[in-house]
């Protein structure tokens, strides 16, 4: 039982990586071909993309038993997206605006907390021989292939 628990935990996240996939392909079939979709589809088809690999992202990083601190990080990444996804939604709400800014300070929060938690150059180049992973340069047990 524990070995199906096991592979459905490492299959899931590339599934619905593949899913959302599939509905950005359609997203791109709609802007080629508009006539092909009711009017509607192109926001709907939007939003669920964006959903959808919020989703995947939370589910990929649950799986592989990220640690806390990556959780939250995963958190606010896929909290932008949802906001991101509500605004494709529903464009002519008041909040739209709204929506979108929360989303843009979202992104830019992420990627402020991968430039803030990146080792320093100079504490990178101590790392060597000090026993911490050479590849994500972590003090190992990250999980990665390197780790373990």
């Amino acid at each position: 039982m524990g070995n199906g628990r096991e592979r459905v935990r490492r299959l899931l996240p590339p599934i619905l990586g593949v899913v959302t996939l599939a509905d950005v392909a359609l997203l791109l079939v709609q802007d080629a071909a508009p006539r092909l979709f009711p009017a509607i589809s192109h926001g709907l088809l939007a939003a669920s993309s964006l959903a959808m690999i919020a989703g995947a992202y939370l589910v990929f990083q649950a799986a592989r038993r990220a640690t806390a601190m990556e959780l939250a990080k995963a958190t606010v990444l896929a909290t932008a997206f949802l906001f991101w996804a509500a605004n494709q939604l529903w464009p002519k709400l008041p909040e739209a605006s709204l929506f979108n800014d929360i989303a843009i300070g979202l992104f830019v929060l992420d990627v402020f907390l991968v430039i803030a938690g990146r080792p320093q150059a100079s504490k990178a180049s101590s790392l060597a021989g000090s026993g911490a992973c050479p590849a994500c340069r972590c003090d190992g047990g990250c999980g990665c292939a390197h780790c373990g």
